[in-house]
């Protein structure tokens, strides 16, 4: 599942009481990786394994976003479990980028 901004905290934590935010009115899906467009922007969903803190969240925020034409991320934080991950960007993302960037923040990328 993933969760909607409203809830959402500075961290990019989200509240996963709330509706879907990729887009689709509903949390029905898996939170497996999904993209969806919105005007220009794109959500892509991943879940990460291994994040327990607001650190861990922080570090896996810092690298997604350096990625280039990710505009922000959002993190809905299932501490010591898989933690479900928005990627909203300008364009398409190479999903090996993400891996890269969750990988060089000491975490597994564990579906794309």
């Amino acid at each position: 599942m993933c969760s909607t901004p409203t809830g959402t905290d500075d961290l990019g934590l989200t509240d996963k009481n709330h509706a879907c935010s990729c887009g689709t009115g509903d949390d029905s899906h898996d939170g497996t990786a999904a993209s969806a467009i919105d005007g220009d922007a794109i959500r892509e969903h991943f879940v990460v394994q291994g994040m327990t803190c607001s650190h861990c969240v922080a570090s896996v925020t810092q690298e997604v976003t350096a990625i280039d034409g990710v505009t922000s991320v959002s993190i809905d934080l299932n501490a010591g479990g898989p933690s479900n991950i928005m990627v909203v960007s300008s364009r398409p993302i190479d999903v090996a980028d993400v891996r890269s960037a969750v990988t060089e923040a000491g975490y597994e990328l564990v579906t794309a």
